[in-house]
């Protein structure tokens, strides 16, 4: 990547490059996506912990993330792929191999972008990842969006004090369920990656209920499926009590499967 690292806002995205004198000479790409109504704040310490490794992080912004609810309620899965899809682009051609991970929404995209390049990918990452829900009131979702444009907010579901992934104090509905129509496609994808997978699972997790872990694992094409727990972290693992086990355990992933 080009452009330096995240300078200034919180919401501003990460774009640090590979150092490949610390990777065996390989220039090794991670892209990681943050989740719905969150920013790249959620993930930039463990872009940067990836990158002092040496390897080449993109974090980019989300459509409608990172402003306000609002404008978020105006975007839809197809900017949010669109946005992940072009920064997935330029940091495959700039690199030897590419390692993609997602938290929450962004563990359903990286899904979808794996899907779509099974061979451009050397393996995906997951954190607490959503394609399905028991939440009986989502099916409301398609005429609730046009009588109320909020919902409380899923934001901050972080078992460590004092920690604030700066994310939206409502939930735009009109942006939810568009997310939640873009699911049954996901699921339908899933069987067409076959690269290694880590999956990294919060033993209580406020936001997304066991139903997604189930239908991923069961759905994958890979044969390398591998489940880390998450004992001591909610929903935002990436900045709870669990996150360097995310960090230590992705960066040794990364290191295998792109050898």
């Amino acid at each position: 990547m080009t452009s330096p690292a995240d300078a200034g806002a919180p919401e501003a995205p990460l774009s640090v490059a590979a150092r490949p004198e610390l990777t065996g000479g390989k220039r090794i790409g991670v892209l990681l996506s943050h989740g719905f109504t969150g920013s790249p704040y959620s993930m930039k310490p463990w872009g940067h912990y990836l990158a002092d490794l040496g390897y080449a992080v993109a974090v980019p912004r989300l459509p409608g993330h990172g402003t306000s609810w609002q404008q978020l309620n105006v975007t839809t899965w197809d900017d949010w792929y669109g946005e992940l899809s072009r920064t997935f682009d330029v940091l495959r051609s700039e690199n030897d191999a590419v390692v993609v991970g997602g938290l929450s929404m962004g563990g359903a995209l990286v899904l979808q972008l794996a899907a779509r390049h099974d061979a451009d990918i050397a393996g995906v990452v997951l954190v607490n990842p959503a394609v399905a829900t028991k939440r009986k009131d989502v099916k409301l979702l398609p005429v609730l969006k046009h009588l109320v444009s909020s919902f409380p907010a899923i934001a901050n579901d972080i078992k460590r004090p004092g920690q604030d992934e700066h994310g939206y104090p409502k939930t735009p509905l009109k942006a939810a369920h568009s997310m939640m129509s873009a699911w049954p496609g996901v699921i339908a994808g899933l069987g067409t990656i076959t690269k290694p997978v880590l999956y990294l699972r919060s033993t209580e997790d406020h936001v997304v209920d066991e139903l997604s872990e189930g239908i991923i694992t069961r759905g994958l094409g890979s044969t390398d499926v591998r489940r880390s727990a998450l004992t001591n972290s909610y929903h935002v693992a990436t900045l709870d009590n669990d996150d360097q086990q995310i960090f230590a355990e992705s960066a040794a992933f990364i290191a295998e499967v792109t050898a």
